[in-house]
């Protein structure tokens, strides 16, 4: 990231404190006529999550100190059972506000399957979750989902001006009321605080009265990735936000994600372009497993990655 653009960032305080997530036996086993679908999410609030952990208690990967004691290769397998099909079984990792993960894997091997999982948005998955030390059984999933954003490839904006489907967020129940149906204190941003965050986030050019359909795709990706960034969650789920960008607005999406690292904030991305040096840690999903891999060896399975989604690609044309 170019440094005098990314100090003209920083005036926007989202997070203060670097958020904790640990995850902890992590499965999803599809049945076979949906395993073509896995990765579509769900909103229901009734998928079949169990949360084992009892309230309070600590996750049996984490020490005192909160440092995970897994090793380099995360546990994972690809295991089926009768009828159906199971794309990752038993992983555990832990994240931590400032990471950027950049997650790469062959096509098709459960990437996005992950996140959605991640987001309790996928009904077909199982996992153990906590965030900064409070279980995920302990809230709703829509308080979850909140505090942990998925960001989808397509970009998804509603209202009449850029100003509406940026504020859109904040007039849901879960911005208003916790858990217990009690007032929170979470304002919808100013018009200032809008307009100043576009300009340090790289949106300058998109006017606030515009109409969001008028938008260039990058545009809508950076808008949407703007708005999560205003609601202040603690992790943020990017499936391939960059994916159909120019390089110019891939950079750009870039740059939002580094920056809300910067303030604290984790970060998982999925993404099949070219390193762009803003990743602190890589993940390879394949076979089932997840493997945290040293930067030669993110590059070497990068492009042997995207080399495999090449040749797919031009055997799907003949």
């Amino acid at each position: 990231m170019n440094d005098r653009r990314h100090r003209r960032m920083t005036g926007m305080t989202t997070t203060t404190t670097p958020c904790l997530l640990e995850a902890e036996r992590v499965t999803c086993a599809v049945p076979q006529a949906a395993s073509a679908e896995h990765a579509a999410p769900s909103t229901s609030r009734h998928a079949s999550f169990r949360w084992p952990w009892k309230r309070g208690a600590a996750p049996k990967s984490a020490d005192q100190s909160g440092q995970s004691d897994q090793s380099d290769r995360m546990t994972g397998s690809a295991q089926s059972a009768s009828g159906t099909k199971t794309i990752f079984h038993d992983l555990s990792f832990t994240v931590r506000g400032g990471d950027v993960v950049d997650l790469i894997g062959p096509s098709g091997s459960g990437k996005s399957t992950l996140l959605t999982t991640l987001a309790q948005l996928n009904p077909h998955a199982t996992a153990t979750m906590r965030l900064d030390g409070t279980d995920a059984g302990g809230m709703t999933p829509e308080r979850w989902r909140r505090l942990v954003a998925y960001l989808p490839q397509r970009p998804t904006l509603i209202g009449e001006t850029v100003r509406d489907a940026i504020l859109l967020p904040f007039t849901l129940k879960v911005h208003q009321k916790d858990d217990q149906g009690n007032p929170v204190n979470e304002p919808a941003p100013g018009e200032d605080t809008i307009r100043r965050t576009l300009d340090r986030v790289g949106c300058g050019d998109i006017e606030l009265d515009r109409s969001p359909q008028d938008l260039s795709v990058g545009q809508q990706a950076r808008v949407c990735m703007l708005r999560t960034l205003l609601t202040r969650p603690r992790v943020m789920l990017a499936d391939e936000v960059d994916a159909g960008l120019d390089d110019e607005n891939a950079d750009k999406v870039g740059e939002i994600l580094a920056y809300a690292a910067g303030e604290g904030m984790a970060i998982i991305r999925v993404r099949h372009r070219p390193a762009d040096g803003r990743a602190t840690r890589t993940w390879r999903l394949a076979d089932g497993a997840l493997t945290e891999l040293e930067a030669h060896e993110a590059h070497r399975h990068e492009q042997a990655d995207r080399a495999a989604m090449d040749a797919e690609g031009k055997g799907d044309q003949l």
